[in-house]
């Protein structure tokens, strides 16, 4: 099969384009109150990572975007079930506009929910089914048998939800001069894609396993289905419906959309080659959208489970989507919280985009944060805790912890190397008085003593307790993180 590049626009996405480059949309009031100015200055003038000390100074946003070398930061904050403020901070492009709230960004992963809505509303259509084999319903390419799928059928269900045992984490992407590979070319891992063939290596159903691959099968069935192109699947039935008009599964975004798209940067404040990258596995990565778009999506789904407001899904239908099952994973969302409280979210990294949102089942509240660089996870992280400080939020607050002062050497019988597994280790080497880790492939952090033999990071909510054998000699740590413990032998 020949590779081409991926011609999606029709006349009536060509028209959609046209109408999208001259929108004007108002995302936030021409003047805000100055409760809502309190508010904005207080987010972005107070930033702090996952971990502190009640002593730790604030950290202004524009200070963070500069130390994490990111150029540009758009913001869109839901209170009470409306967009309150959505703001851009810093530049499209070194040396170029500033960012504003219509501003579009790739928003990587966060693709997937997004689409998750468009197959659900076929689902309620009748012209889907959430626990049918999707090989039912492929056309142009099926799902090759595999017997790590011990004969259980694989579902759409299963793709939603990352428990069909398929392969491929995540996708690239293509840079501009490179050739672009059609989405059965994908599927099958033939050239020119990048990406290893998307097949079952597990059995459906059996385990939570994050698949992008998944996606990938789910979009050329949704395609198969629809019989249209996916970017004009998603606007007809999620993107308008909405009133996300500043969005499009476009890949490559159209030449008259790019003077309204940030340029993508990498984590050493370097432009990506040749600008962003095209992303043939639309389902899994090739949203283009803003912060206030997304911000629309959320409050969909918000007034959707109240039943207020049922453009794309029922009540009943959203209430399946959110609803946690392997992996605290919903129809295309991570849910988190207790039962009584609980959040929808999603995280996206795409080549120089990295992006973050985050909103409540119950109480209307919720935010976006998305940035044009590589990196750009850490700094969302930072504001959406200082947004979830801001607004009183049960979550995403930065943990508290107590510095206290250990003798340098006893600091110098923790130096070494402790392995974890065969090929991940975490070294700590000492500096000065300051101990410092440093995972395989991973920078080198500073570790705080909470006593003698216990310490914990900053960067991330992690904390380490080293051990000694019979003889009194430090033979292993444990790391503690995300309610896990993991053993690592000193070598």
């Amino acid at each position: 099969m020949t590779a081409t590049r991926i011609v999606v626009l029709n006349a009536a996405l060509a028209m959609f384009a046209s109408q999208l480059a001259l929108a004007q949309v108002v995302t936030t009031p021409a003047v805000d109150s100055p409760d809502v100015q309190r508010h904005i200055e207080r987010v972005v003038g107070c930033l702090h990572g996952p971990v502190i000390e009640k002593s730790d100074p604030c950290v202004r946003l524009d200070a963070r975007m500069a130390e994490f070398h990111v150029p540009g930061v758009s913001i869109a904050v839901i209170h009470n079930g409306t967009i309150e403020w959505a703001r851009g901070f810093g530049v499209e492009r070194v040396g170029g506009p500033a960012v504003s709230a219509d501003t579009m960004f790739q928003a990587g992963s966060i693709s997937k929910p997004v689409a998750a809505m468009a197959v659900l509303r076929l689902v309620q259509e009748g012209k889907l089914s959430l626990d049918e084999d999707v090989n039912a319903k492929l056309v142009s390419w099926k799902v090759p048998a595999s017997s790590a799928a011990n004969g259980a059928p694989l579902t759409l269900r299963e793709l939603l939800t990352h428990t069909g045992g398929t392969t491929v984490h995540g996708f690239p992407g293509y840079a501009q001069d490179a050739p672009v590979p059609s989405l059965v070319q994908v599927l099958n891992g033939e050239k020119p894609a990048n990406t290893d063939a998307i097949r079952v290596e597990a059995a459906p159903g059996s385990k939570w396993n994050y698949s992008g691959g998944g996606y990938t099968i789910m979009q050329q069935m949704a395609v198969d289905v629809a019989k249209e192109p996916f970017p004009k699947l998603l606007h007809d039935t999620v993107l308008v419906p909405i009133g996300m008009s500043h969005s499009t599964y476009q890949q490559p975004l159209p030449a008259e959309l790019r003077a309204m798209a940030a340029t993508p940067y990498n984590a050493d404040g370097t432009a990506v080659a040749g600008g962003a990258h095209t992303y043939p596995e639309m389902a899994a990565a090739g949203l283009w959208t803003t912060a206030s778009d997304l911000a629309r999506y959320a409050m969909e789904d918000q007034r959707s489970l109240e039943g207020k407001a049922n453009h794309v899904l029922s009540k009943a239908m959203t209430e399946q989507m959110l609803t946690p099952g392997k992996g605290n994973w919903g129809l295309g969302l991570q849910i988190g919280g207790p039962a009584s409280d609980r959040y929808f979210s999603h995280g996206g990294v795409n080549a120089g985009f990295e992006s973050l949102f985050v909103a409540y089942e119950n109480h209307g509240d919720g935010a976006v944060v998305m940035t044009n660089a590589q990196g750009g996870s850490r700094l969302a992280q930072e504001v959406m805790q200082s947004i979830a400080a801001e607004y009183g939020w049960p979550d995403f607050r930065s943990v508290v912890r107590t510095a206290v002062k250990v003798d340098r050497a006893v600091l110098a019988r923790y130096v070494g190397t402790y392995a974890l597994s065969p090929n991940f280790s975490i070294t700590c080497t000492l500096e000065g008085d300051q101990l410092m880790t440093q995972a395989t492939n991973q920078g080198k952090y500073p570790m705080f003593p909470e006593s003698d033999t216990k310490f914990f990071l900053k960067v991330v909510d992690a904390e380490t307790e080293f051990f000694t054998n019979d003889k009194g000699e430090v033979s292993y740590m444990v790391l503690h993180q995300n309610g896990h413990d993991a053993k690592a032998m000193k070598k």
